[in-house]
């Protein structure tokens, strides 16, 4: 008998699977774009478990939250903790204006995370009196070099674009930079204006690493001067809630996306989709301290992403930042186990402090928050 030629229904639908699964699996290791909501997100976070446990090991015995915190373990309480809001008044101290939720131009998220959680640690450091003057930003684009060249073991002179021209850094690569170099903050130096964010020199620096191209390395000693020497792994929703609750943001790196609509009424996104992203976790909340006006209590952490305002729906409190998302305790403890989720400690270290939830924690009168469009 004569074959058909014809291709059965089956295998189209075979063929089409391969090429997508092909598809997926090359720009999961570039720049990952997609469509929230009409607009353009932005991923690229590369997973590297190897550097992660190199990392690891060179923390120590105090690598992981509960062994470098216990005081902050034992004391913690299930109150609900709004780190952001510490933002928000220093922002304001600082610039003179409200914060704004920033919004990534490349493949830089990692960096997004780890700059807005210095800034969050800067902020509550300052509002309990650690810090003399309000904090500026922290430069993204200095976190993304620095991540993918120097904190990797590559040459950080500038001479030559050792990071490559992909985009992509990882959670532990950004940890790295912050603990063993530090932060270079928003704002002019001799040789470049940082005082506003450039996607341009983000792909740049990622190549050429920290100051860029022909900088010889003299930002690196900048960055130097502001180490962030308390940096370790969160693993599980135990030490994530004692962290946050202590003051101490939680970066998150994996690949657990959440919804691409908006919130629920209580102001959650659910996982349901694959993103390779980092962001940084600014607050927690239980089901134990749910008001009449949560309609379904569940406990979570307040997501803050890098994706400007590109979400609409529910919000708790009302002065939940613009693109930010609670997150149930379910779909966070899913990103710990990926193992590259990092906590950033106050400049005296990891002790509890005692956040005066019902007091600095309280919302401002004024609206402090103003989102990028």
């Amino acid at each position: 008998m004569l074959r058909d030629d014809r291709l059965s229904w089956r295998e189209v639908l075979a063929a089409v699977l391969l090429l997508a699964a092909a598809f997926v699996g090359l720009r999961s290791w570039s720049t990952l774009e997609g469509s929230i909501d009409g607009r353009l997100a932005r991923f690229g976070w590369r997973p590297d478990p190897e550097a992660t446990r190199e990392f690891l090991a060179e923390l120590g015995q105090e690598k992981y939250f509960a062994n470098a915190a216990p005081e902050a373990m034992a004391k913690a309480q299930q109150k609900d903790t709004f780190l952001y809001r510490a933002m928000y008044a220093a922002h304001q101290a600082a610039y003179g204006r409200p914060y704004e939720t920033p919004r990534q131009g490349i493949g830089d998220c990692v960096s997004f995370g780890a700059a807005s959680g210095v800034f969050c640690a800067d902020s509550v450091d300052w509002q309990l009196g650690k810090l003399p003057s309000p904090p500026l930003l922290v430069a993204s684009e200095s976190v993304y070099g620095g991540s993918r060249v120097e904190a990797r073991g590559k040459s950080g002179d500038g001479d030559s674009p050792l990071g490559g021209w992909s985009d992509g850094s990882t959670g532990s690569a950004a940890a790295r930079w912050l603990r063993d170099w530090g932060v270079v903050y928003r704002k002019k130096y001799d040789t470049v204006d940082l005082t506003t964010y450039s996607a341009d020199r983000a792909k740049s620096w990622g190549a050429y690493g920290n100051g860029g191209q022909g900088d010889k390395g003299r930002l690196d000693q900048v960055a130097k001067k502001h180490p962030c020497r308390h940096v370790v792994l969160v693993r599980n929703w135990q030490e994530c809630v004692a962290a946050l609750g202590s003051g101490f943001p939680v970066t998150v790196a994996s690949s657990v996306g959440f919804a691409s609509g908006d919130r629920d009424s209580d102001g959650f996104c659910a996982a349901r989709s694959v993103w390779m992203h980092q962001m940084v976790l600014v607050g927690t909340r239980f089901a134990a301290n749910a008001g009449p006006e949560t309609k379904n209590p569940r406990d979570g952490c307040l997501v803050l992403n890098s994706w400007g305002r590109y979400l609409g729906g529910g919000k708790f409190p009302p002065d939940q930042p613009e693109g930010s998302f609670w997150a149930s305790r379910a779909d966070i403890e899913r990103i710990l186990a990926q193992g590259d989720s990092w906590a950033i400690g106050s400049v005296d270290g990891w002790g509890w402090r005692d956040l005066h939830h019902g007091d600095w924690l309280t919302p401002p009168v004024e609206t402090l928050t103003r989102n990028a469009e």
